[in-house]
């Protein structure tokens, strides 16, 4: 299923995309969080294609908010290239994986990543 939808669709795809920028706006990242269950859902895509899609939809709303970052002089672009260089690494071989991990494992994974983030907060 894609944008295509009926116009009830296309009104939780706006949703589900506007909390996605809401958290990054808020957090400087994290909107995939957010976006990947909604996606799953409510905007009834299969658990790869939300994975997918909210990746699409997360490069540039990380790319406005460091922008906004960057320009209200938060963001030190030279600090950040270690973890940039590491982060496309990171994104090269995660992508490579994605394709033959089981999505029960896979969901497994994020869901741990979500209680970590959880936990890490709330500490």
């Amino acid at each position: 299923m894609g944008a295509e939808g009926t116009s009830g669709n296309k009104l939780w795809y706006a949703a589900a995309g506007g909390a996605a920028g809401l958290v990054n706006g808020f957090f400087g990242g994290g909107g995939g969080m957010v976006l990947v269950p909604l996606l799953a859902g409510k905007c009834g895509l299969g658990q790869r294609r939300a994975f997918a899609t909210s990746v699409a939809v997360i490069a540039p709303l990380c790319a406005l908010s460091a922008g906004i970052y960057y320009l209200r002089g938060s963001l030190d672009p030279m600090a950040s290239l270690p973890y940039l260089v590491g982060g496309l690494a990171g994104g090269l071989i995660g992508g490579r994986v994605f394709r033959r991990m089981s999505m029960v494992l896979l969901r497994r994974v994020f869901a741990l990543l979500i209680l970590y983030g959880a936990v890490k907060a709330l500490i």
